[in-house]
């Protein structure tokens, strides 16, 4: 069994796993090529989970998702994702679960806080030698031509 099996827990993170009855999914019919098969089948799924209403974030995730995901939300908070490309409901329900999985992973992910460095005393020195010198030549070659 996958993590995007039906009637188990969608998990995120270790730690956090959203449950079934928070994700509301519909089937509707696919726009696009595929005759008749996409204009009588139902096979394109829409996925939906109220990121406000969740019981399963607590209030640290929740803030890091509306924050990071702001752009993708609704106005109630909710976060939705299509899925299309494939002509199985079942496939295409997978790739939506899983695409809510790769896209929360992200979101969620703490990044590094990054550790100020200095820049090496020899580097600065060799940079300014570098400058001195080129300066020099320059010199030189104006001093020559004028005379």
């Amino acid at each position: 069994m996958t993590d995007t099996d039906p009637g188990k827990d969608l998990s995120i993170i270790p730690g956090l796993s959203i449950p079934r009855s928070e994700l509301d999914t519909r089937a509707i019919s696919g726009g696009g090529p595929g005759g008749q098969h996409v204009n009588k089948s139902a096979t394109r799924i829409t996925l939906r989970w109220n990121v406000r209403l969740s019981s399963a974030v607590n209030e640290v995730q929740r803030e890091r998702i509306l924050e990071r995901l702001a752009s993708r939300l609704d106005s109630e908070g909710s976060l939705r994702i299509v899925a299309g490309e494939y002509r199985s409901q079942a496939q295409n329900r997978r790739a939506a679960l899983e695409r809510l999985q790769a896209l929360l992973r992200r979101a969620l992910m703490v990044r590094p806080v990054r550790k100020a460095t200095r820049v090496p005393r020899r580097a600065v020195e060799r940079r300014l030698e570098d400058k001195r010198r080129r300066g020099a030549l320059k010199a030189q070659r104006r001093s020559d031509s004028t005379d």
